[in-house]
C-alpha cells in the first residue's frame, strides 16, 4: 500500500464514521468536490499536504491525529 492509499483511505475512514459525503467533506473544508475526489481516486498518484491539512481542518482534526494511525506506522520506507 502507498502512502497515497492510506491517506485516501484513512479520508474514506473518516467520513464514513462521521456520514457524510465526499461533497460535505469538500464543503466543510473550503475545497471543491473535484479536489476531493480526486484525492480519493486510486489512479492519481500525488497527494499535497496542503489539501490534507485543508481537509483535516474541515473535519476539525489535527494533522497529528490524522497520520498517528497504525496504517501510516506499517508504512514501508520510501528510500531503498
Amino acid at each position: 500500500m502507498t502512502v497515497k492509499d492510506v491517506v485516501a483511505n484513512n479520508f474514506r475512514l473518516l467520513c464514513g464514521k462521521r456520514g457524510i459525503t465526499p461533497n460535505e467533506l469538500a464543503t466543510l473544508s473550503g475545497v471543491t468536490p473535484s479536489t476531493v475526489y480526486s484525492l480519493l481516486d486510486e489512479r492519481r498518484r500525488d497527494v499535497s499536504i496542503i489539501t490534507i491539512k485543508k481537509l483535516c481542518d474541515g473535519l476539525e482534526i489535527s494533522l497529528g491525529e490524522f497520520f498517528s494511525t497504525p496504517e501510516f506506522e506499517a508504512l514501508e520506507p520510501e528510500i531503498q
